[in-house]
């Protein structure tokens, strides 16, 4: 059972390889993730298709997460472990 009680909040990002990001959250976890296999659907897939946009992902203060230049951003819950994502069928 999750007893964490408030969202995780993103306070760093650095793009490395592929489409491996390096995220710092607010309560000092620090995790490298490979979200190529979450980058489907029409706001993910120029992601997929162009790393050069891809790798203009920033951190959103207001938001907490990260977002890229054509509006895509991503659950920092999930990012952090604390949720699963949704299966795409």
């Amino acid at each position: 059972m999750n007893t964490r009680t408030r969202t995780a909040r993103i306070t760093s990002v650095e793009p490395l390889d592929g489409f491996l990001v390096r995220l710092g959250f607010d309560d000092g976890t620090v995790r490298e993730l490979d979200l190529e296999g979450e980058l489907w659907g029409p706001v993910f897939e120029p992601l997929r298709r162009d790393p050069q946009l891809f790798r203009q992902v920033r951190v959103d203060d207001e938001l907490g997460t990260i977002v890229w230049p054509n509006g895509a951003d991503m659950d920092p819950d999930v990012l952090h472990g604390d949720h699963s994502p949704i299966r795409r069928d």
